[in-house]
């Protein structure tokens, strides 16, 4: 099935790119708002110029300032961190910023309800496989008129071509701010009272191996796939040495190794040992070692460390397991002005502070998201983090998403396909067979 024309992307071009990072979804919507601190200590940027004279070609902060609330959305349960993250720009412009935190569940009904009723935020954060689908709604305002004031958001600032990449036509319509790949975490405690002295780094390692981990009783499993993660089988697709987007452009699924994808994918449900809960949580079943092997980001880290730092030394991470090869996800999150906007100027002003280096590591240390901001990744690679020498190493063999206005319900139709077979007993031959069609029908419009 081969349906579908859209600008391909090389796999280089792609290392480079960032997405929809994936975060632990919130409880709950919260919204809050920060203060102006009573300091009147400047920052400067690390770029030629600072924030506030970005806005006004001043130092201080105003009275006009000061009246100014920018209403930022944030994806995932990241609100409080992102509220201290930014206490700083209040600081340095008066510009107060009110925070809404949409869970990951809510994004795509939020973010459509808006661009229908034109009632959105001044800056979202938004995800890649969106991106497309939010240009063409008009969803995002074109600020290249604009751009060139905050320095910060300079295209040589981020890695090669992505700027170009990510806004079509030669508009600018969203910046990178976070990136993300996929590797493998492991508990290496448990993995060596199994007897195993290393990860798993084949398909067949990690089957064999988590048959073993699943062999510990009947609560225990040896590996996890979430149920809601439309990326893992693309990802599956790329290692098992294919591609879900044909040359020319278009969604091709109807091939060998998108079959091959689907065959590991639904062999671990066939071995039993992956949780089929659909509620399963992926950082407490890590941590009660329940299921002791999983694919995920960065930001699993830093949940691991913040809820159970006794494990320090008991877990790690690695590039994911080879099929043909080990081509991971490139994932995160772009940042841009919202169309209907009445404080433009401000909201690049934040977004200019946002993509400040010293600004990307602090957002690093706070949630464990990589900076998308070359200076900022460089420094962070130098480090002595072996953690970060793991997601240096799969960025390097990383893949974004196809950037398709339609890619993202397609990507839950696979989902859809994945779970009636694993979990409800559905015929594979006849799911396969459904999936092509609706698709068919999707592209179609």
């Amino acid at each position: 099935m081969r349906l579908t024309k859209w600008r391909p992307l090389t796999t280089a071009l792609a290392v480079t790119l960032v997405l929809t990072a994936c975060g632990g979804a919130s409880e709950s919507e919260s919204s809050t708002e920060t203060t102006t601190p009573t300091t009147s200590e400047t920052t400067e940027a690390n770029v030629t110029g600072t924030t506030q004279g970005a806005v006004t070609g001043t130092t201080n902060g105003t009275d006009e300032l000061a009246d100014i609330t920018l209403n930022f959305w944030i994806m995932g349960d990241t609100a409080t961190a992102f509220e201290d993250l930014v206490s700083g720009f209040t600081a340095e412009t008066g510009i107060k910023v009110q925070v809404d935190a949409i869970p990951w569940d809510a994004v795509n009904d939020r973010l459509t309800t808006a661009v229908a009723s034109g009632e959105g935020p001044d800056v979202t954060q938004i995800g890649l496989s969106l991106l497309p689908t939010f240009i063409a709604g008009e969803a995002l305002m074109d600020v290249s008129d604009l751009v060139g004031s905050y320095p910060n958001l300079a295209a040589t600032n981020f890695p090669s071509d992505i700027m170009a990449t990510l806004n079509p036509g030669g508009a600018t319509y969203s910046f990178p701010w976070v990136s993300d790949t996929r590797v493998l975490f492991y508990r290496s405690d448990i993995l060596a009272e199994a007897g195993y002295s290393e990860p798993p780094t084949t398909w067949a390692e990690l089957l064999d191996m988590a048959s073993v981990l699943a062999d510990r009783g009947s609560t225990k499993y040896g590996y996890y796939i979430p149920q809601w993660d439309a990326p893992l089988p693309v990802a599956y697709t790329w290692q098992a040495g294919g591609d879900v987007i044909a040359p020319d452009g278009s969604i091709d699924l109807d091939t060998p190794e998108f079959r091959d994808a689907v065959d590991h994918y639904l062999a671990f449900y066939e071995a039993g040992v992956v949780p089929t809960a659909g509620d399963w949580d992926q950082a407490l079943g890590f941590i009660t070692g329940d299921a002791p092997m999983l694919v995920s980001g960065p930001y699993l880290a830093g949940a691991i460390n913040g809820q159970a730092p006794e494990l320090e030394g008991s877990w790690g991470v690695t590039t994911v397991p080879t099929g043909e090869n080990n081509t991971s996800l490139f994932a995160g999150s772009n940042v841009g002005v919202w169309s209907g906007s009445e404080n433009p100027e401000a909201a690049l002003a934040l977004i200019n502070y946002l993509a400040r280096p010293e600004t990307q590591l602090a957002w690093y240390a706070a949630v464990n998201e990589l900076p998308a901001v070359s200076a900022a990744l460089e420094e962070l690679k130098a480090g002595d983090d072996a953690t970060v020498a793991v997601y240096a190493a799969q960025l390097a063999n990383s893949r974004l998403l196809p950037l398709n206005p339609a890619w993202d319900a397609v990507g839950q139709e696979i989902l859809t396909m994945l779970n009636s077979v694993a979990l409800t007993g559905a015929d594979k031959a006849q799911a396969l067979a459904d999936l092509f069609d609706s698709v068919a029908r999707i592209v179609e419009g």
